[in-house]
């Protein structure tokens, strides 16, 4: 999907809001953690910590088909050998269901959302982008959208990539928040699950950046707070691409954390000398919480292949 070019200014001053600063890291199952993964999960608690915050987990668990059997519990134990421990037991998706609904029923009635009959064939003269409901269709099982029109500018101070301005109509269309298997949509859970937990700040790679202007029309419509945002550069390979768990990306050693600790410290932009002293996780986390200085963090969306960073 081709979206609207967003501008980048300068970096926006990040919050210091003392305990109420909530932040997450929320994995999908889908495969072991993988060092993109972990400079999300590092830069979060990094954030969190230099806020004295909170920082959660959350495992979005809502797409079987593309779930790997035991991957979550193996990331909450990887996570736990590299030191980064949530304040509170995890929330897990499969199990908030009724939230889910709940929530979806209020845009019903409010007619910010409706029974979608649409195939992807359908939407493809549009590339993709779903405008309008082909007159006509009927599918026994149909998508639930929502309803972008009248709603479709967002905006935001990102952290870390400045000020940010899409039209979610032009660039997008219409959204799933249900699909026509019944499984929940990634945009409904996350926005409804920030809520229940309390989120105030959601850090995470900037792969999620444009998902963010969608996010923020769903909290309006649902009538729930935004929290402030700042997404990370993405890690590549060496060809360019996200690192990802679909390119059979490089999984980290929960056994020898310290290398991919000080690796995704350089991905953070921060200055190598500070831990390369420390002889353990507890040690190299201490320092690095103390020192870290999210003004280094690179505004440009992607960041150095990983071969670059000693791992690949």
């Amino acid at each position: 999907m081709r979206w609207p070019p967003v501008k980048f200014k300068c970096m926006t001053a990040l919050p210091h809001s003392g305990a109420t600063y909530r932040g997450r890291f929320a994995p999908s199952p889908t495969g072991a953690l993988h060092f993109g993964s972990l400079v999300a999960a590092f830069g979060s608690w990094l954030l969190a910590r230099r806020a004295g915050g909170q920082w959660l987990l959350r495992v979005e668990d809502i797409d079987p088909p593309r779930e790997v059997a035991g991957a979550a519990k193996l990331q909450l134990q990887t996570l736990a050998a590299f030191g980064l421990v949530a304040d509170e037991p995890p929330m897990w998706q499969s199990a908030r269901g009724d939230a889910y609904a709940a929530a979806l029923s209020r845009l019903l009635a409010s007619g910010h959302a409706y029974e979608c009959h649409c195939s992807r064939s359908d939407l493809a003269a549009d590339g993709g982008i779903h405008r309008r409901c082909v007159a006509g269709r009927h599918r026994a099982s149909p998508a639930i959208r929502f309803r972008v029109a009248g709603y479709s500018t967002a905006e935001f101070d990102d952290a870390i990539q400045g000020r940010i301005r899409q039209d979610v109509a032009a660039g997008g269309g219409d959204f799933v928040l249900r699909r026509a298997d019944g499984l929940w949509a990634y945009q409904l859970a996350v926005v409804v699950d920030d809520a229940a937990q309390g989120i105030t700040d959601v850090v995470r790679g900037a792969d999620l950046l444009e998902s963010t202007p969608r996010q923020i029309l769903l909290q309006r419509a649902l009538g729930l707070p935004t929290p402030r945002y700042a997404h990370l550069p993405l890690v590549v390979d060496a060809e360019g691409h996200k690192l990802s768990k679909s390119l059979t990306a490089l999984p980290v050693d929960p056994a020898d954390p310290l290398p991919a600790l000080r690796a995704a410290w350089k991905v953070l932009g921060q200055p190598a000398d500070v831990i390369a002293q420390s002889s353990s996780v507890d040690k190299l986390l201490a320092a690095a919480a103390a020192a870290f200085d999210p003004a280094l963090v690179p505004r440009d969306p992607q960041s150095a292949p990983l071969s670059a960073r000693g791992l690949g």
